[in-house]
């Protein structure tokens, strides 16, 4: 049995396209009000124009630390509340070691795994306060298999995945409930990178899956009774042999 999420108000971080978009637009359906973070301020602006008056842009660079602190009271300034994070932004970097720029590696890591877990630390003490929330992460299969072509993203989800699983077990006392949904490979700018070869090969054998796929699976973690957490929620397509 699935309980009512309307009236709630959520964040999602990277919300400007891909998977944060769609999961920002599966909750404004759902009559959730969004505030949707990203530092792409036009693309914010577009997307909020789109989604309706629930859909509220709030531009942080989340690469700089004194924003991410200061987002709670700007999400609470334009959403009256905060019921539900999503720490969603994240970057995506495969290839050969031995080829890697560490530069590039650097902020990569910045992004997946000291910004995340900021976000986390500047909104989790209203959560508490209210002892009531729900703190998502958009995490990776990567996190839990090591891909073989992307060894420092996936080393950054496995850290995800580290810091998802003992926080919740800090929080839930609190009445917080927090989660990882691992998908597959989706199609989103993350993937601009792969060999151009990889990526026709993916489309044509069906082992990609759309962002909409993942945002359902959101919404379903969401949705659950509150005595029920998912810890995790691994979402493959059927021709990825993981």
């Amino acid at each position: 049995m699935s309980e009512s999420i309307n009236g709630k108000v959520a964040a999602i971080t990277g919300a400007a396209s891909g998977i944060g978009l769609e999961c920002a637009r599966t909750l404004v359906s759902e009559g959730v009000k969004v505030v949707l973070i990203d530092r792409a301020k036009d693309r914010l602006a577009a997307c909020c124009a789109e989604l309706g008056p629930n859909a509220f842009p709030l531009a942080v660079d989340l690469l700089k630390p004194a924003e991410v602190s200061g987002m709670l009271p700007e999400i609470l300034r334009l959403a009256g509340g905060l019921d539900i994070f999503h720490a969603n932004a994240g970057a995506y970097i495969g290839g050969e070691i031995v080829n890697g720029d560490p530069d590039e590696w650097d902020r990569m890591l910045n992004l997946n795994i000291n910004a995340a877990f900021r976000s986390v630390h500047a909104v989790l003490p209203h959560m508490v306060a209210q002892k009531s929330g729900d703190i998502l992460f958009t995490s990776s299969v990567a996190g839990v298999v090591p891909v073989v072509w992307e060894p420092i993203y996936a080393a950054s989800k496995f850290a995800v995945q580290a810091f998802v699983h003992t926080t919740r077990r800090q929080v839930a006392k609190h009445g917080v409930r927090m989660g990882a949904v691992l998908p597959g490979p989706v199609v989103t700018a993350l993937l601009d990178d792969w060999p151009k070869a990889k990526m026709e090969e993916a489309l044509a054998s069906g082992s990609l899956m759309q962002p909409k796929e993942v945002a359902d699976a959101v919404l379903f973690m969401l949705t659950r009774p509150r005595n029920v957490t998912i810890r995790d929620l691994v979402i493959l397509p059927n021709s990825v042999d993981l």
